[in-house]
């Protein structure tokens, strides 16, 4: 038997992704944002509203960077989605984390977090089906420390996602299987 529940944004697990940009002083600005995607090889698409700060500033800097949030930094990453960037200036310098300049980008690297995607602003879609903030994948870079023969190990990132049924963050951490393979077991 199946039990009907309350709509919300039901799909699980939801990403927990660090958008960050610069704002007008050159000082850095990051938010949490569940609602992010690869919209295609290359390019990800951030369901954000142009109320946020971090908006106007890949507006205006025609920049970001996305980084996924890690279970080591999960009390930093919910604070990046509890505190407003509209209202309190210095929140990433509350945080404690550090920053750097991405490569191939005008917006800052969050040193902490394991992988960070540096993006150039596409545009913004509005509209009541429009999608908020796409951009072009322009440098992927991760720590060292989740590498393993070159490659990134996931099991080693520890990446969170957010349950948006009960509001908790859960660790993504036990491969259990391998992609475009496994399933050719039941192809006949």
């Amino acid at each position: 038997m199946r039990k009907k529940l309350n709509i919300t944004e039901g799909i699980f697990p939801m990403p927990v992704l660090m958008v960050a940009t610069y704002n007008k002083d050159g000082s850095v600005n990051v938010m949490n944002a569940a609602w992010g995607t690869m919209q295609e090889r290359g390019n990800v698409a951030l369901n954000l509203t142009e109320t946020h700060k971090t908006v106007k500033n890949i507006k205006e800097r025609g920049a970001f960077t996305v980084s996924i949030a890690d279970a080591a930094h999960m009390t930093e990453a919910d604070y990046f989605g509890i505190e407003s960037g509209n209202d309190t200036s210095d929140k990433f310098l509350r945080s404690g984390l550090t920053a750097s300049k991405a490569e191939t980008v005008d917006a800052p690297v969050i040193n902490e977090f394991p992988i960070c995607l540096e993006c150039e602003f596409i545009e913004y879609q509005e509209g009541k089906y429009g999608c908020g903030v796409i951009g072009k994948v322009t440098n992927v870079t991760a720590v060292d420390s989740v590498m393993v023969n070159g490659r990134i190990d996931m099991s080693l990132v520890n990446a969170i996602a957010f349950d948006p049924y009960t509001h908790g963050y859960y660790k993504v951490t036990e491969r259990v299987g391998e992609a475009f393979k496994d399933g050719l077991k039941l192809k006949k």
